[in-house]
């Protein structure tokens, strides 16, 4: 679905997992190249160690390249994608004590690099790092988010999304039924 900056900020202010553990989008900006996130400490959030858990910090991290990412092809005409946090590593590197706040910001160069990449062949995995910082601007939490992105109509065949499956996944699956599947 293609959002205005302002409805996709409203959306995730409001999406359940945001609302209930205290992350709230700042800014979604008109580009969609960046959007900047605070995680608020609360007892929503707080771990027994009355730091901000861990899960909270991830949640928060977890679906923004795909949003924007979404966004920004869909606006350069690539309107039926999909688009999924494909794997991620987080390190906590300093106790969450306080309030922490995020930037993601999507460069000319990584735009560009997806948006040839998913016309050329239809599909892209691309690896992005967050910095999760406090108030302070010290380094509490580092991410690294692998992105998996794919036109569903790449060379005109229209694709389900059920049908859909990183390469990873694909290459393993088992049809319906048990069986391996021997006609790959």
């Amino acid at each position: 679905m293609r959002l205005s900056p302002k409805a996709l900020k409203w959306v995730l202010r409001f999406y359940p997992p945001f609302f209930f553990q205290r992350i709230w989008v700042q800014k979604v900006h008109a580009d969609f190249r960046q959007i900047d996130i605070v995680i608020r400490k609360s007892l929503l959030n707080m771990n027994i160690n009355r730091t901000i858990f861990g899960g909270t910090i991830f949640s928060a991290v977890d679906p923004i390249h795909t949003l924007l990412l979404d966004q920004l092809l869909r606006r350069a005409g690539i309107g039926k994608t999909v688009t999924w946090l494909k794997s991620a590593k987080i390190e906590y590197l300093k106790p969450a004590t306080r309030h922490l706040s995020f930037s993601v910001r999507l460069h000319d160069d990584e735009v560009r690099e997806t948006l040839d990449e998913v016309k050329n062949k239809g599909k892209v995995i691309k690896t992005f790092d967050i910095h999760i910082l406090d108030r302070d601007g010290l380094l509490c939490a580092r991410s690294n988010n692998e992105i998996y992105i794919r036109d569903l109509t790449f060379g005109g065949k229209t694709r389900n999304f059920e049908d859909v499956q990183p390469d990873s996944v694909e290459r393993g699956s088992n049809n319906h039924r048990g069986r391996a599947d021997t006609t790959r």
